[in-house]
């Protein structure tokens, strides 16, 4: 039972008991596989410690073992090993060329029915169409979308109607705190430029 339905239970004018049946999935020593393993992929690897998920991870380039090391995560050198054996799978990449459609029909297919799709990147990284299929012929159980394309969505994509997926309207950054402290370091990033000195946010270091 997910967070989303559970909210709608609560609220909804027909609710006249919680019943005993509703039951969610186990995140505690769970797999939890990470595609994009980059400083926000690590982050996410941090925080799934805490919950003794089991971390697999699939980067273009491996961690350094003692990064590995500090919070479990074992190496999948082919994405197609992490895709069969996690029970989470969350998208950190960024898109390029490579990336686009980096989750289509087959790699649906790879996971397990059991099985949820996160993506907290960008929206095509994920082949959309082929998401409304598996997610209604049950061949992943769940998805959760930070991202979609476009954003957003048009309100009568079929994403919309189903009932096994949360979509958020891309506010994985979406706090106060957040929000300031990049503006802080745009504007260290500006100042730097106008000094001449090193930008300590380089996007494309030379």
């Amino acid at each position: 039972m997910s967070l989303h339905s559970g909210c709608q239970i609560a609220v909804s004018p027909d609710t006249k008991y919680f019943a005993v049946d509703w039951l969610g999935v186990e995140v505690t020593r769970a797999t939890l596989g990470i595609i994009g393993m980059g400083s926000i992929g690590y982050r996410v690897a941090q925080r799934a410690r805490a919950f003794d998920m089991r971390i697999l991870y699939h980067n273009r380039n491996r961690r350094r073992k003692e990064d590995e090391e500090a919070v479990g995560a074992h190496y999948c050198a082919k994405m197609e090993d992490l895709l069969q054996q996690s029970d989470f799978v969350m998208l950190v990449v960024n898109l390029t060329p490579e990336t686009h459609k980096l989750i289509g029909k087959k790699e649906l297919g790879l996971m397990k029915p059991t099985a949820t799709l996160i993506n907290i990147s960008r929206g095509a990284v994920i082949d959309q169409d082929a998401l409304v299929e598996a997610l209604q012929n049950k061949v992943i159980r769940a998805a959760a979308l930070d991202v979609t394309y476009p954003e957003p969505l048009p309100r009568d994509h079929p994403l919309l109607k189903l009932n096994n997926i949360i979509i958020t309207p891309h506010i994985g950054t979406a706090t106060v705190q957040a929000v300031h402290m990049m503006a802080e370091e745009a504007i260290a990033n500006i100042l730097a430029v106008l000094n001449g000195q090193p930008i300590p946010s380089e996007v494309f270091p030379k």
